[in-house]
């Protein structure tokens, strides 16, 4: 199977009607090196991201950097979330002195803080609508024991490997989301994308304070404009203006240089 990535961008479940420049290389070339980075760890689906390994009709200019070729497999119905710091709706809930997903936490946090160990939180996927988040038991009760284990602990295990090589680089990895498939000999494969600022939420180790929202390299960017001009959510807008396309793109292509140390060439 082929996958491409495009410029297109989503928030808040709407897609955006203006494309990010080089966005859908950005999530490529970061996923393929992710793929790599972790593949001692557990297996994943690429086969190659040459074009000239590809049917014809994808060996031309406008799929270089943005397209690979991948084992089609059968994909467990799960987003698998790791998070590592005490953020958005898991703060929301702390704060409420609620529990998270089948998490309790019995130390005082505060917005941003590092938490004492990463934690998995999966969600289901949906066919229509919104993913609905669910606790890790529930994905064991519905998978069986040994397979929500070996998800748990694969996504971890990458979670903190990659976690480490970001924050050598300035890049605080707060949480992530993994998906896995199962091949024909039902080994566990890592797929789709892996550890994007689509997928991601990347902090600024610079700037980050905990207490705050820390200046994000991913999706909040954007997001946060959509908010500010109560555009979240809005079906019927109509563009985003040049200077948050701009920045936002200078945001990506910042972060594939600092994680993989290479610009990206066009």
């Amino acid at each position: 199977m082929v996958i491409v990535t495009t410029d297109r961008i989503s928030a808040f479940d709407v897609i955006l009607p203006t494309q990010i420049k080089n966005k859908g290389r950005v999530l490529n070339a970061l996923s393929n090196f992710w793929f790599d980075f972790t593949n001692e760890i557990v297996k994943n689906h690429m086969i190659s991201s040459n074009v000239l390994d590809m049917p014809k009709e994808f060996q031309k200019d406008e799929f270089k950097g943005r397209a690979i070729l991948v084992k089609k497999l059968k994909m467990i119905p799960y987003e698998v979330i790791v998070r590592g710091y005490m953020f958005g709706s898991m703060y929301e809930a702390y704060k409420k002195g609620e529990p998270f997903l089948g998490h309790s936490f019995d130390k005082k946090y505060e917005q941003a803080e590092k938490l004492a160990e990463p934690i998995v939180t999966p969600s289901t996927k949906a066919a229509e609508g919104h993913d609905i988040n669910v606790t890790l038991e529930y994905m064991k009760n519905d998978l069986g024991e040994e397979l929500g284990e070996k998800i748990k602990n694969a996504a971890l295990c990458v979670y903190k490997k990659c976690y480490d090589h970001a924050a050598k680089n300035g890049i605080i990895i707060a949480d992530t989301k993994f998906e896995f498939g199962l091949d024909e000999d039902g080994n566990l494969v890592l797929a789709d994308e892996v550890l994007t600022p689509d997928s991601s939420r990347f902090w600024d180790a610079s700037s980050y304070k905990v207490g705050t929202s820390p200046a994000s390299y991913d999706k909040q960017f954007i997001r946060d404009w959509l908010k500010q001009n109560n555009l979240a959510g809005d079906p019927n807008i109509k563009s985003i203006p040049d200077e948050i396309v701009q920045k936002t793109s200078e945001l990506y292509l910042e972060c594939v240089k600092k994680i993989t140390g290479k610009d990206l060439e066009f």
